[in-house]
């Protein structure tokens, strides 16, 4: 099979899924290892996918943002990892926040902590939560319906009603100079509002979110404590000289 050809399939993959492993692609090519990463980097090169661990994603805009039924079926088994760590950071008798992402939602049925009260902005978190029989509260304000979590400033009225032992954040981005960004203004005003309210804050977010730049910063990156699957290399130094970060599996 001619380069060209094996990166055009490449892309198809990539558009389909947003995310591809490398692992896969050789599978797929019946290409060696070595092939498809030089095909990787010459994509890479010219600007259409982005390197990560062990496979590469599609680039693309610092405002766009993918909605809620695309961000489920990413990484799955690592946003379940991280969930499971940083539900075993919520003590009993703690009142928290959950933002309305993917990571955030599979946190609720790992919480075994007692009399926890959860005060969220996510519509399918508040729904998750009545289920597993949790005290919580869903703050009001206008639908973003891509995302389905409510923003805009009725809903940062409402957030100022509380305060919180522990906030669970999650981000489109994490840079060590850039902090924790994400592509929607609104969004990240109330993400930085429950970081401001909660006596701890915890980021929620698998390893494909290191070294991203979305187009507006939630909050600099000393201001939580990073839960995720696995730290970059390439980043792992700058990253740790200014915030803690917690693996799952270690």
């Amino acid at each position: 099979m001619l380069a060209e050809e094996r990166q055009q399939m490449i892309m198809e993959q990539l558009k389909e899924a947003r995310v591809v492993k490398l692992q896969d692609l050789v599978k797929r090519l019946d290409a060696s290892e070595s092939t498809v990463r030089r095909d990787l980097q010459e994509l890479e090169s010219k600007r259409l996918l982005r390197r990560v661990h062990g496979g590469a994603s599609l680039l693309q805009l610092r405002s766009e943002e993918p909605d809620m039924s695309v961000k489920t079926f990413k990484n799955v088994h690592q946003k379940k990892a991280i969930a499971k760590l940083a539900a075993e950071q919520v003590k009993d008798h703690e009142c928290i926040y959950l933002d309305g992402g993917t990571t955030t939602l599979e946190m609720i049925p790992y919480v075994c902590a007692k009399n926890v009260t959860v005060v969220t902005n996510g519509l399918s978190h508040i729904e998750a939560l009545v289920r597993n029989h949790m005290t919580a509260y869903l703050i009001g304000g206008m639908m973003k319906p891509t995302t389905k979590v409510i923003i805009g400033s009725v809903a940062l009225q409402t957030i100022n009603l509380f305060r919180f032992d522990k906030a669970f954040i999650g981000t489109n981005g994490i840079d060590a100079d850039m902090g924790f960004t994400t592509p929607d203004p609104e969004e990240a005003m109330i993400k930085r509002r429950a970081q401001e309210l909660a006596s701890e804050s915890f980021v929620v977010a698998d390893s494909s979110k290191f070294s991203e730049v979305s187009f507006c910063q939630m909050f600099a990156i000393d201001r939580a404590v990073i839960i995720t699957d696995e730290l970059p290399e390439r980043v792992g130094s700058s990253i740790l000289e200014r915030t803690h970060v917690i693996c799952a599996g270690r």
